[in-house]
This record gives C-alpha cells, sequence and structure tokens, in this order.
C-alpha cells in the first residue's frame, strides 16, 4: 500500500501546480467540477469507488492536519457524509462545491473558516448532532459505547466546556448502569452544558424533563463536592 500513498502525493502536487491555469470563458463551472473530481479521484479506492479510511489519512497529511482532528469531523458534515470513514463522490463535490474548494491549498485554506462556521450558534447544533449519527457505522444501530461517546464528547465540547466535559467522562467511565448511550443522552449532555451553571448547578431542576443519566450524574457531582 506504500506505493498508493506515495502516487496519490505525486498527483497532488500535479494538481496544485495545475490550479494556477485560468479556466477557459465560459467553462469555469465545468473545470472547476473536473477539478473537484480530479482531486477526489486522488485519494479514492477505485476498488470500490470510495474515498476509504487510508485515503482520508492521506488527504489529512496532505493539508497538515490529523486524521483524529475536529475540523475532519467538521468536513464530514459539510460534506454531508452518511458512512464514518467513507467519502462518496457526490458528498465529496457537496462539500467542495460548499467551501468553493478545487485544490488541496484551497482545502486546507478553507478549514479554519470550516471551523468559523460551525462554532456558529446557529450551526454548532447541528453539527453536534451529526457527530453522534455519524458514529453509528452499523445498520440499525441506535447506541454508541461508554468510550466512544467519551472520546467524542471530549473532540466536540472538550474546547468550549472543558470543565463540564472532564467531570462528565470521569463519571461515565466510573458508573455501572449504561455500558451504551444514546443520541437523547448525548442532546442532553450538550443541554446541560449550555444551559446549567457549573459547578455550583444552581440551575439543575431534577424536576425537568433531564435523561435519567444526567439526573444520576448531577446526583454524583454534588456528592463528590460535599
Amino acid at each position: 500500500m506504500p506505493p498508493r500513498k506515495s502516487k496519490r502525493k505525486a498527483s497532488a502536487q500535479a494538481v496544485k501546480s495545475s490550479d494556477v491555469d485560468p479556466a477557459p470563458p465560459g467553462k469555469a463551472l465545468l473545470k472547476k467540477v473536473g477539478r473537484i473530481d480530479g482531486l477526489y479521484d486522488l485519494y479514492a479506492n477505485q476498488s470500490i469507488g470510495l474515498i476509504d479510511p487510508e485515503g482520508i489519512e492521506a488527504l489529512c497529511s496532505d493539508v497538515g492536519v490529523d486524521h483524529t482532528d475536529v475540523r475532519i469531523l467538521m468536513l464530514a458534515w459539510k460534506m454531508k457524509a452518511e458512512r464514518q470513514g467513507y467519502f462518496s463522490k457526490d458528498e465529496w463535490r457537496t462539500g467542495m462545491t460548499a467551501l468553493k474548494v478545487n485544490s488541496l491549498d484551497k482545502l486546507k485554506k478553507a478549514l479554519p473558516a470550516l471551523e468559523k462556521e460551525v462554532m456558529k450558534p446557529s450551526n454548532f447544533g447541528d453539527f453536534y448532532a451529526y457527530a453522534f449519527q455519524y458514529c453509528l457505522t452499523e445498520d440499525k444501530q441506535r447506541f454508541v459505547d461508554i468510550e466512544t461517546f467519551c472520546q467524542l464528547l471530549n473532540l466536540v465540547l472538550g474546547s468550549q466546556f472543558p470543565a463540564q466535559v472532564d467531570s462528565i467522562t470521569e463519571y461515565l467511565k466510573l458508573q455501572s448502569d449504561y455500558q451504551m448511550l444514546s443520541m437523547d443522552q448525548w442532546m442532553n449532555f450538550y443541554r446541560f452544558c449550555c444551559e446549567i451553571s457549573f459547578p455550583d448547578l444552581e440551575q439543575y431542576d431534577p424536576l425537568e424533563s433531564w435523561a435519567v443519566i444526567v439526573d444520576n450524574f448531577v446526583e454524583w457531582l454534588r456528592k463528590k463536592q460535599s
């Protein structure tokens, strides 16, 4: 497989060099789509017609980010990617067109702007929900394990609510009532971080419609604080 990766990188350089040539008048859109598809083909596994985990890792290397970077998850959100670790050509076109990207250099420059877009309050709730759904890798899967839940929570919310996320993940790893968690529980922890003052928890009312696991977390935290 290493030779395949090197070919991708060599081809990537060719795309970046050719990208400086202006598109012929009247054919700009066609040229742009062609370049988007050409960039896709650099990383796609031709045997399955998709960018697979190896291709995503090669892409990350070329744009200078780790494959575990939250911006790659943001990129998947922008593409509306349905399957974790795989991008279809249609998904790729959706994302690159929305970002106005048709080269590696442009994609690298677009990532900071994408991060700002995702962090807007009007977008972040949708991204947060998408992050959980993206982790459902099997048909009819509705739950993720505690370890995955904690890793995802830290990746998506850790920079905004570090103290809350640290406490939540500590509790989740200590408790034994749940081995798997749902989308509803995922969204409840986001609501908790947004609405409840921390660490005093003054606004928390257990009579409101909180998930049981959040009630249990608050009870555990209050005992710990006392």
